[in-house]
């Protein structure tokens, strides 16, 4: 299956280290090879790089990997194809605009079975992440003419998810660059960052980066991966079925 990488924080921050480490998955220490994508939200825009090549040797990866745009919202996805041809439309993350702002998404599974009624959102490929993408959105419009507060959101998104994980897995990272929603049926992993920040050694690169020459004290950052990223430190699994919620670098609970 795919692999997710997501990064949320309340300052500006590049994802350089972790896109090294999950890059490598895309070729070199995993089998993803069936194409890549990655989206920095900066303002009310959205920055999208996706390319049908494996990250490892992908062109566009090497221009993000020597290119520190900072973001408050990153999603990125390394693919291995289970539904639809290795083809650009069906590269992830996929964007959409929902309530007057960008929507990213990105899927990690297998969903079978999913039907898509008439509606706003319809697929432009063939796979079922994007269907499930355009279900969401759908099903959020339906219900509200404009953006609810966030605990009424969660709510909703969290009906809408569960229903949709009774398909197969249902694991995926979506955000409007303001937050950023995480569900997991199976495989995904967090860690939150901030002070007092400590040396992150990468298990898929001999790389290690000292984020205390790289921080503020006032930094939080959350990072959000199919798999741990790192080997000496301490990451939290999603549990099953989970919906949460991250904002400015934080879990937001209700």
């Amino acid at each position: 299956m795919c692999q997710l990488l997501g990064m949320n924080c309340n300052l500006p921050t590049d994802i350089l280290f972790s896109f090294e480490g999950f890059r490598a998955r895309g070729g070199a220490t995993d089998e993803h090879t069936d194409g890549w994508g990655i989206g920095f939200f900066e303002g009310s825009g959205c920055r999208l790089f996706i390319d049908t090549k494996s990250s490892v040797n992908s062109p566009v990866a090497e221009l993000v990997q020597n290119y520190p745009i900072h973001s408050l919202n990153v999603i990125a996805h390394i693919r291995k194809a289970t539904q639809g041809k290795i083809e650009l439309q069906n590269t992830h993350p996929f964007l959409r605009e929902l309530w007057g702002k960008y929507w990213l998404f990105a899927h990690n599974g297998d969903l079978r079975n999913i039907s898509l009624d008439s509606g706003s959102y319809q697929p432009v490929g063939d796979t079922d992440s994007e269907r499930a993408f355009c279900l969401i959105l759908n099903a959020l419009r339906s219900q509200f003419d404009h953006e609810p507060p966030l605990k009424v959101l969660n709510a909703a998104l969290n009906d809408i998810s569960t229903s949709l994980g009774y398909n197969g897995t249902m694991n995926y990272l979506l955000s409007n660059g303001e937050f950023m929603f995480a569900y997991a049926t199976d495989h995904l992993n967090y860690i939150v960052r901030r002070a007092p920040f400590t040396p992150a050694h990468l298990i898929d690169q001999d790389v290690t980066v000292d984020f205390r020459e790289l921080t503020t004290p006032q930094d939080i950052v959350a990072v959000i991966a199919t798999q741990p990223l790192t080997d000496n430190e301490e990451w939290t699994a999603v549990k099953p079925n989970e919906l949460l919620l991250f904002q400015h670098g934080n879990v937001i609970s209700f």
